[in-house]
């Protein structure tokens, strides 16, 4: 292993080089990057992988309140169309992918696009969607031909970007450098008990510029919810569990892996790559595992995003009849950073009359 990585320093440097250079061209504008009549929200990482993108796009989503104004763009990753798509109705992973597919179920109140090219996507909105408010890019830190009115930042407050390296030797996009370009970094998975001298030594290292703003987030777990919703013949029973099989296909599963660990005596595991597409053989296993194993007090646990991909006909086939269910997650802000990231969006992106009273009056 040490060898491979050594292998894989200089193609790290190269990479490097080349991003720096592409980032050159935009700052000196030999790449032009579009500001557009409308206001965009860019919410993305410096890590390749999962950081907390897409709770964040929901909580910006939530701020919005019941506005039917406002649409999510993402490149739609694994999806098996090409170019834009404004999402219509029977829509599936395949059509959109799985975090956009999550969005659509989940906010019946936005409207949710798909593109390659989020500049082309941004245009092919306005024009279907005339009076649209506002855009959130879903993992578009590095799309740099969009100059959004507002960027977010996210670092996985275990795998922080100050602590990483570039590409292949790492898992960075860009050299740290990068964050300059973000108004607010958000620090997620945080614990929910956080200490003040905790909080200032990570904005010491993480090394803020003038003005910009730094928050901090956890993750809330929410309730169980059945998979297939149309299934009567769960078994199984959420409470007073003894073994769970956590079955997930996501970046980082490590902070729901320690959270299913204090729910049940013990945990097993199943793990695949980032955005998997679960085949029958991969079902197949999880059902022989769960079949084998000796206690009545049973169920499989996987993720929201990872549940998307296993509510179609040939999964439910296999796995329908097992007591499966997926856990939402909320993100929340610490007390002292909500205010504080809300007043920020409200100010930079002018959306005050597109949110709830309740949080305009927040700082009135």
């Amino acid at each position: 292993m040490e060898a491979l990585k050594i292998l894989l320093f200089p193609l790290a440097v190269l990479y490097g080089l080349f991003v720096k250079g592409r980032n050159l061209l935009f700052d000196i504008r030999v790449l032009p990057s579009e500001k557009f009549p409308i206001p965009v929200i860019s919410v993305g990482n410096l890590i390749a992988g999962g950081s907390g993108k897409t709770p964040m796009v929901e909580y910006i989503i939530r701020m919005f309140g019941n506005s039917g104004r406002i649409s999510t763009l993402s490149r739609g990753y694994k999806r098996k169309t090409k170019g834009y798509r404004l999402a219509g109705e029977n829509e599936t992973v395949d059509t959109l992918g799985d975090e956009p597919m999550q969005y659509l179920e989940k906010f019946g109140n936005i409207h949710v696009a798909v593109c390659e090219r989020r500049k082309e996507g941004i245009k092919n909105l306005m024009r279907d969607i005339p009076d649209l408010d506002a855009v959130i890019l879903d993992d578009a830190f590095q799309h740099r031909y969009v100059q959004p009115e507002l960027s977010i930042l996210v670092t996985d407050y275990f795998k922080l970007f100050t602590k990483d390296w570039l590409l292949p030797y790492g898992r960075l996009r860009e050299h740290i450098s990068g964050r300059k370009r973000a108004d607010i970094i958000v620090v997620t998975k945080t614990p929910r008990i956080f200490s003040p001298i905790v909080r200032k030594q990570l904005i010491e290292e993480i090394k803020p510029l003038p003005g910009q703003l730094v928050c901090f987030s956890y993750i809330n777990y929410l309730q169980y919810t059945p998979v297939y919703s149309n299934r009567d013949s769960y078994a199984g029973r959420t409470d007073n569990v003894y073994s769970i099989i956590m079955l997930s296909g996501i970046a980082n599963p490590g902070p729901m892996q320690e959270y299913l660990r204090r729910q049940c005596t013990d945990l097993e595991m199943i793990e695949f790559a980032d955005h998997h597409a679960f085949s029958s053989k991969d079902l197949m296993l999880l059902k022989d595992k769960f079949n084998n194993l000796p206690t009545k007090r049973k169920i499989i646990i996987t993720t929201e995003k990872d549940a998307k991909r296993l509510q179609n006909y040939e999964a439910e086939s296999i796995i329908g009849n097992l007591p499966i269910y997926f856990i939402p997650i909320a993100f929340e802000f610490h007390p002292e950073d909500k205010l504080l990231f809300e007043k920020a969006i409200k100010a930079t992106i002018k959306i005050r009359e597109l949110l709830p009273t309740d949080v305009i009056s927040a700082d009135q």
